[in-house]
């Protein structure tokens, strides 16, 4: 039941942005404001990114519980303000107070999953959360466009009230965690510090080779301000007696590991689930209304193969060979998806996604495993923050730097197809290169933005490959330290006598 509420929990982060990513053209047909589209989703992820270390912290010192239901409640309140907004600079007002709440909620459900459970029996939910994001990936674009055509958008935002009351009573009642009153105080600079550094670092790969040129002065200072807090927070942190994300973590080889391999995974999907929907509908022809089912074979894979994995870690402890098997099957799914072009069929698309899901299946929950087994009890809250806030900052990172490739080779095929005027021109600012557009265009037109996405996509998957890589070279040094919970030595009832006292003192 436990585990029950906290899947609803994990499932409301991981819900909100697919449904509302549906319901924006029309959010901003009412709203207006479509130069302040981008902040929309910005906002929300800034916010989530930002808190998410500080609420792995205030855990650890306040306890989990009442933490936990303070992110659901901040994320309901933004959720309500955002179906009741205005105009679009309250809706991104109000997204950054929900992507506050959502920054809790994810880690709140990691660190109450690695109070209650022991890391060797951890394996047995992997499947339970990859089920999670498949059925939010999946069923998100659907739901939200029934929503938005049937009851309007703001029921897009509406709709995570009664998933959070259910959330909210069942966590209440069925949760029962020791209580905890730290008596430090809160590192107030180190919070500051790392939320600047952050925020610059979310807002560079954002708006880098978009909204500003890489080399502008907007993008160059946001790098300058970037490091400077960065290096101050780490300054910082090495003095002040309770930190908020304690350097000492990090003295842990395997948790450093796995903290980049964790990058680089968000690294990897995030730009997996932007471009992939991108070519199937420009250059396979796909409808855009099932741009969750596009995806499924990754997904379905992704799930199959972390439920198998937890099962096999649970029985045996074993875990390295995932984290290298994942991170090898990865580089091979990217690889084969850098073969397609415009006369490659959904059918074999859908068998190098599957590649990659399986990938992805394999380091999902095994990596944030690691993690968790790598820091001491009481660094719980903010060794899972941590992990989760570099797969974050890797899905930032991911976007932005396979965004800009891919932009600049679809820029450059189509003046190699069409010339420089026309290529330019249809490339540019003003144009309407959607896949809705499309059909409307003349025959070369057409034809030249097919080859210049399945273009652009070769080189996104191409440099995919090539950067995780690195990846599956450090899940080679990672070692296989035993899990907690677990021992060659010990019988089954010794192993329960073990674990007694955990379960009791957290009941």
């Amino acid at each position: 039941m436990v585990v029950f509420a906290l899947m609803i929990a994990m499932l409301l982060a991981m819900l909100d942005n697919m449904i509302v990513g549906t319901a924006m053209p029309t959010i901003v047909g009412e709203l207006g404001g479509l130069e302040h589209l981008s902040w929309v989703v910005t906002a929300y992820t800034l916010a989530t990114a930002a808190s998410t270390p500080i609420w792995g912290k205030l855990g650890d010192m306040y306890g989990r519980k009442g933490v936990f239901l303070t992110s659901i409640v901040i994320f309901l309140i933004g959720s309500a303000l955002s179906g009741m907004a205005q105009d679009m600079g309250q809706l991104i007002g109000f997204r950054a107070v929900q992507g506050l709440g959502a920054g809790g909620l994810m880690v709140g459900v990691m660190a109450i999953i690695g109070d209650l459970v022991p890391p060797r029996e951890r394996g047995k939910f992997q499947g339970m959360m990859a089920g999670v994001m498949a059925v939010a990936m999946i069923g998100g674009p659907l739901v939200g466009g029934t929503i938005t055509d049937h009851l309007g958008w703001r029921w897009s935002f509406y709709i995570n009230l009664p998933l959070g009351a259910i959330a909210l009573i069942m966590v209440t009642a069925v949760l029962h965690l020791p209580k905890k009153r730290s008596q430090t105080r809160i590192d107030y600079a180190g919070a500051a510090l790392l939320t600047i550094g952050i925020t610059s670092l979310v807002l560079l790969t954002t708006w880098g080779g978009t909204e500003y040129d890489w080399l502008s002065k907007q993008i160059v200072g946001l790098g300058i301000l970037a490091v400077v807090a960065l290096v101050a927070f780490v300054l910082v942190e090495r003095k002040v007696s309770d930190p908020v994300i304690p350097l000492r973590i990090f003295r842990n080889a395997n948790f450093s590991l796995v903290t980049v391999v964790g990058f680089l995974v968000g690294f990897v999907m995030f730009g997996a689930m932007t471009f992939l929907p991108l070519f199937q509908q420009t250059v396979q022809g796909a409808s855009a209304t099932n741009s969750g089912l596009l995806l499924l074979p990754m997904l379905l894979a992704m799930m199959v193969v972390s439920l198998i994995a937890g099962r096999v870690t649970t029985q045996s402890g074993r875990y390295k060979i995932f984290v290298t098997g994942g991170g090898a099957l990865i580089t091979i799914g990217l690889g084969l998806l850098a073969l397609m072009d415009v006369g490659t069929t959904r059918l074999t698309s859908g068998l190098y996604m599957a590649v990659l899901g399986a990938g992805m299946g394999f380091l999902m929950q095994t990596t944030m495993l690691i993690a968790q087994n790598s820091v001491e009890m009481k660094d719980m809250g903010v060794g899972s923050s941590s992990a989760t806030l570099f797969r974050t900052i890797g899905g930032s990172f991911g976007v932005a730097i396979m965004g800009a490739v891919f932009t600049n080779q679809v820029k450059d095929t189509m003046i190699e197809k069409l010339g420089p005027a026309a290529g330019a021109k249809m490339t540019g600012g003003g144009a309407q290169m959607d896949p809705k557009t499309l059909p409307s265009l003349p025959a070369p037109v057409k034809d030249a933005y097919a080859h210049a996405v399945a273009s652009g996509s070769h080189q996104v998957f191409l440099w995919g490959a090539i950067i995780s890589v690195v990846g599956f070279v450090a899940a080679w040094f990672l070692k296989e330290v035993p899990l907690r919970g677990s021992g060659p030595a010990k019988s089954a009832d010794a192993d329960a006598a073990a674990e007694k006292p955990l379960v009791v003192e957290a009941i």
